[in-house]
């Protein structure tokens, strides 16, 4: 890389109040590029020895397949072919929207594509753009979402074509676990596998290269742990959810045959202090159509003859998926159910891991955050249980949560009457680059207008508390201040709390935590 532009990156500006526990505050600056700011855009520079060991002026290679690179950094990690005729580098469009793997001829400087992925709206491009090099043949075995639904192909690394996909079908490839190259088998965890079961459930599966021989490996109905033997003659699959506590087995996997159940968890104990198991639900989502997952959990002196407010935990980042599927206590949303609250959290469409349609709802809409589809879930769940009051409805999240929650009161404080917002990204052009043109895109349009609360500000109604740490490195702090600022303009009454000495999650803190409950507690549960 060569004769790379000189780029000026935006530095954030924040004040330590009381750094150290010293008297005078500290200025700390630190680079923070933002959606739209100017990126590095290098040239690609190929360097010729000849046989006397002396280089000549180097061959600048024609950048016409990969302009406008998204780089931080101005750095291109390179690969070479295992003769060395030519090497390989990816290459991710400043938008998402097209992702490459080019092929750079050593001698000639010609470049080609060996993958070339696009999209209309974006490339999910930190999360599916596995690949594995197999040279002794040739091929690339890559991942992708071309036909809607994350897959794994073989592609011919001399055309470029794909020679076969090895899965198919309304499912998705979620993580690769191992290539055995002499069996030219790959071994990869799946979601919504089996019909019938929580789409977010991972089990083990085996492919062999050319796409014959897949087998499902794992068969319990739940969220799989896998961890093989040194020999991977064996395996152990660990599963459980949120209902069921973790199962220990051992399983052959030539075939996935259970060979002996080592040990079952048992949640006797946990269960005789009256706590309970959270419940799975499953509900329609906007269109009546689209199976909506989520899970409530109740107090532990639970009494269906009550009326029980209800407070959702959100976070709605595009980047994952984020109800609990393995066992745990979930503390956090135990304690607000002590306090006489029912606690749930919903996958909305928008987020991750269900296929490309169920994901792109959040493409330069992030605004949306699924909450018509968690509306419809909690209508639903209410249908079959009186004891829910859905005249008493909170939410919290952080950070893009944060976001989210604030986003609750302007569009839909019909249904949400109270929200804690900590740390929020209320404004996506505050916030880091990469994340937000991922979800929407570049350059810079009236998208990002439309998906903000500083913009929105004049819409809130509702009980909000918003609280942020002084020293946020993560999402720049200026974000809620705005916000702040904004709401104070427009003459809306909110509680503010900036937490001194605290970052990114600030209402994690023993003090943020307090703050959140007792605010959640007086708005729903005070007669």
């Amino acid at each position: 890389v060569s004769n790379t532009p000189e780029v000026s990156v935006r530095q954030v500006t924040i004040v330590s109040a009381q750094p150290d526990g010293q008297l005078q505050p500290k200025l700390l600056q630190f680079d923070y590029a933002k959606p739209g700011d100017p990126l590095p855009e290098p040239r690609l520079v190929v360097f010729r020895c000849d046989e006397n060991g002396q280089f000549g002026s180097g061959q600048v290679i024609a950048s016409d397949l990969f302009r406008n690179p998204f780089m931080e950094t101005p750095y291109h990690p390179v690969r070479w072919s295992p003769d060395s005729a030519e090497f390989y580098f990816d290459f991710n469009e400043r938008g998402h929207q097209r992702y490459r793997i080019l092929a750079v001829n050593a001698l000639t400087g010609a470049v080609r594509c060996v993958v070339d992925e696009h999209s209309t709206t974006f490339i999910d491009y930190r999360h599916k753009t596995w690949r594995h090099w197999l040279d002794s043949s040739g091929e690339l075995l890559w991942l992708s979402e071309r036909t809607g639904w994350c897959h794994l192909y073989l592609v011919d690394v001399a055309t470029g074509a794909i020679k076969t996909p090895l899965t198919s079908g309304n499912w998705v490839v979620r993580e690769v676990l191992h290539v055995d190259e002499d069996r030219r088998e790959v071994w990869f965890l799946a979601g919504g596998i089996r019909p019938g079961e929580d789409p977010y459930h991972l089990h083990l599966c085996r492919v062999n290269c050319d796409g014959t021989g897949f087998v499902q490996l794992t068969a319990a109905n739940g969220q799989h742990h896998i961890e093989f033997s040194s020999d991977r003659e064996v395996f152990i699959a660990t599963w459980s959810r949120v209902d069921h506590p973790p199962v220990h087995e051992l399983r052959r996997s030539r075939d996935g045959e259970l060979i002996c159940e080592l040990e079952r968890a048992d949640a006797a104990a946990l269960l005789a202090t009256g706590w309970t198991f959270p419940e799975r639900i499953m509900a329609k989502g906007r269109d009546g159509v689209t199976d909506i997952y989520g899970i409530l959990i109740k107090p532990r002196d639970f009494d269906p003859t009550r009326k029980y407010p209800v407070v959702e935990e959100i976070y709605a980042g595009p980047h994952s998926a984020f109800v609990p599927k393995e066992f745990n206590r979930h503390v956090r949303q135990q304690q607000l159910a002590e306090l006489g609250i029912v606690s749930v959290r919903i996958d909305g469409q928008g987020t991750n891991h269900r296929g490309k349609a169920f994901h792109d709802v959040c493409w330069k809409n992030l605004k949306d955050a699924g909450f018509p589809d968690r509306i419809a879930w909690l209508q639903a769940a209410a249908q079959t249980r009186p004891w829910l009051d859905l005249s008493r409805v909170g939410i919290y999240g952080g950070s893009a949560g944060g976001q989210s929650a604030v986003r609750a009161l302007l569009d839909h404080h019909d249904f949400y009457r109270v929200a804690v917002a900590d740390c929020g990204c209320h404004d996506n052009r505050l916030d880091k680059i990469w994340w937000n043109e991922q979800w929407l895109g570049w350059p810079v349009d009236d998208s990002y207008a439309r998906n903000s609360n500083i913009v929105d500000a004049g819409r809130l109604q509702g009980a909000l508390l918003l609280i942020v740490g002084e020293l946020d490195r993560n999402v720049d702090p200026a974000s809620t201040t705005q916000l702040v600022g904004a709401l104070q303009q427009a003459g809306k009454s909110f509680d503010y709390m900036p937490l001194i000495g605290a970052g990114h999650g600030a209402a994690e803190t023993p003090y943020g935590q307090r703050l959140r409950l007792e605010f959640l507690a007086r708005h729903l549960l005070a007669p």
